[in-house]
């Protein structure tokens, strides 16, 4: 899977935590946890699709879509984090982002608000168990619970 641009993700610039600008992040859930990524990453949102497998796939492949006539790889994203895994319901929501020229989905469990943040101050992640972190850049505290920014680029390396 190809790198995600660096111009199109804010926090991905080492910068941006000195920068006393808010930025809006597209939060959803997987499981029990609130995730997010930079708004302007999220080309749209769409709900769960039938999928076609990928024969010999890496394990985080879940298959792939027409979506318009553009073929779009749909990534678990409850595979890559390590988290348990859960049958397919209509509920599940497909975030299409752009890598490079093409599409990817990554399919979530369902799709929150919008949230404003200022990047400034992240705090590093913690320990979760059972949940691969090197995937999240750092986590946001709202008023009531945990906001995890994912870090697209090494979801993207996987």
């Amino acid at each position: 899977m190809a790198n995600i641009s660096p111009v199109k993700n804010y926090l991905a610039v080492p910068e941006a935590k000195e920068i006393n600008k808010k930025i809006e992040v597209s939060s959803f859930y997987i499981g029990k946890y609130l995730f997010g990524i930079d708004i302007l990453l999220v080309q749209e949102i769409n709900p769960y699709m039938e999928l076609t497998p990928v024969p010999h796939a890496p394990f985080h492949i879940r298959g792939v879509m027409n979506l318009r006539g553009q073929i779009v790889t749909v990534i678990d994203m409850r595979e890559v984090l390590s988290l348990e895994k859960i049958d397919l319901t209509h509920d599940h929501r497909n975030i299409i982002i752009e890598s490079e020229g093409e599409w990817v989905g990554l399919l979530v469990d369902s799709i929150s608000d919008v949230v404003e943040i200022n990047p400034k101050f992240l705090e590093p992640p913690p320990r979760v168990r059972g949940m691969d972190v090197r995937f999240i850049k750092g986590v946001y505290k709202l008023q009531k619970e945990l906001l995890m920014i994912l870090d697209i680029y090494e979801v993207m390396k996987v």
